[in-house]
């Protein structure tokens, strides 16, 4: 209940604020001590953000990194989720898939882009590349909680002839969450960035078409304005549905889940 109270109290915003101006105060000094070409003013950047916006810049960037990011995401995590479950459950399957998964966690983000540029076109590249990388740690998590669901309460429940829905949702999934959801967050946020990084280099547009426009013309303030557009969104991604989706979590585990 303490730490409840704490979460909801005045202490860790002010604390947060706190942390955002610090930030801002070292960029500011920053610009003063390099200039404007290697980092642009907190004025500069406003500016460059501001022209952007209602130059028509941001919405439509916006919408295609959104775009990738949730398809890729969505495609992975569910091969991930069907895959690491079956791969839980069943000894063999393990076998074969753990190693199959590490091979594609060792391969680096930037290698899959060059990948994906070549083998597919357009936005397909860009959501196949962040499904190719979110996939293998949704489905080591999924494995995990298939291997420790609780047998002996699993059989109890079946003992007291819990309906199948009743199973699914107070038994098995509140554990499989546990474990799936610090994945799922985690790849959420990994898959815009991801997604930023091969719009880059596909010129497909997006956030990452953007920054590489940007960069084509040496301007540092609209490369700035563009980290904060995709930071913002980050910010706002958890706020909204990450941490709402975590409380809700927690809340079915406290109540009807059981320990992972």
């Amino acid at each position: 209940m303490g730490k409840r109270a704490d979460r909801r109290g005045f202490r860790p915003v002010l604390f947060a604020a706190l942390g955002i101006a610090l930030l801002l105060v070292l960029w500011q000094v920053g610009h003063l001590a390099y200039g404007s070409l290697v980092l642009p003013g907190l004025g500069e950047t406003a500016v460059a953000l501001w022209r952007m916006t209602f130059a028509g810049e941001v919405g439509p960037a916006l919408a295609a990194t959104a775009f990738h990011a949730a398809g890729g995401w969505i495609v992975g995590a569910l091969i991930g989720v069907l895959a690491g479950t079956l791969a839980g459950l069943v000894d063999d399957v393990r076998f074969t898939l753990r190693p199959v998964a590490i091979v594609l966690l060792g391969v680096p983000a930037i290698a899959w882009i060059v990948l994906a540029l070549l083998w597919f076109p357009g936005h397909s590249a860009v959501v196949f590349t962040v499904a190719v990388v979110t996939a293998p740690i949704v489905f080591a998590a999924a494995a995990e909680g298939a291997r420790s669901l609780d047998g002996d309460l699993a059989k109890m429940a079946r003992a007291y002839r819990a309906p199948p829905v009743a199973m699914a949702l107070d038994v098995y999934a509140p554990h499989m969450l546990s474990h799936l959801f610090p994945a799922f967050t985690a790849t959420l946020a990994m898959s815009w960035k991801v997604s930023v990084m091969a719009e880059l280099l596909s010129g497909v547009g997006g956030i990452g078409d953007g920054l590489a426009a940007a960069r084509a013309r040496v301007d540092t303030a609209e490369t700035m304005a563009w980290v904060v557009v995709l930071v913002a969104v980050l910010i706002v991604v958890d706020r909204l549905l990450l941490q709402p989706f975590q409380r809700r979590a927690e809340l079915w585990r406290e109540t009807g889940g059981t320990a992972p």
